[in-house]
């Protein structure tokens, strides 16, 4: 219950900043050029705390790349023993798919994605879509996340387990139901540069 609240202020309130934990890995770039490991323990769309043992400067300029987000940059706001907060300066846009992505993130156990799922599942660029039933109804989703398997997908139609559905003109068949909706599997492995062409450009 805890997970849905927290998943609704995020997306309600976005533009505000709301952070939610996260625990990731990643790496960033100071202005001396040099790179170091760090791990984000709590974003929101708007900034960013890591931990690292080289924080850098305040108002230093810094370039991070963080495990299924991607690349952000920013400066860095405050300076801790072993941690530190960074801005990052986005479009609305990216900021809209920031807070998608932390969606996933802060949501992924709930939605039964664990890490050691069989495919990296990618946030798409424009999450928003429609699947196809047999009957040839269309029924918009929002895809949560992709992989070269199958996708979870934010629905109000649930088809029942085992439905035969099209997702981007992709067959694919109702895995199980999820909170938000119905996860999928695509009836064959797709290509990732199928996957890239079809949902991150």
């Amino acid at each position: 219950m805890e997970a849905t609240k927290e998943r609704n202020v995020l997306e309600t309130v976005a533009g505000d900043f709301q952070r939610v934990p996260v625990s990731v890995q990643g790496r960033y770039m100071l202005e001396d050029m040099s790179e170091h490991r760090c791990r984000v323990t709590a974003m929101s769309p708007g900034d960013a705390v890591l931990t690292a043992g080289h924080p850098g400067s305040l108002g230093e300029q810094i370039i991070a790349y963080i495990d299924h987000i991607g690349r952000v940059e920013g400066m860095v706001l405050s300076v801790d023993a072993d941690s530190f907060v960074m801005s990052i300066n986005a479009s609305e846009r990216k900021r809209d798919k920031l807070a998608a992505q932390l969606t996933w993130l802060a949501n992924r156990h709930e939605l039964d994605l664990a890490d050691d799922r069989r495919h990296d599942r990618l946030v798409p660029a424009n999450p928003h879509s429609f699947f196809v039933t047999s009957d040839g109804a269309r029924h918009p989703c929002y895809i949560i996340d992709v992989s070269v398997s199958g996708a979870a997908l934010r629905c109000e139609v649930r088809p029942d387990i085992g439905t035969d559905v099209s997702l981007s003109s992709i067959p694919a068949r109702v895995a199980r139901h999820i909170p938000e909706g119905v996860a999928v599997s695509f009836l064959t492995l797709q290509d990732l540069a199928v996957i890239n062409a079809v949902f991150l450009q």
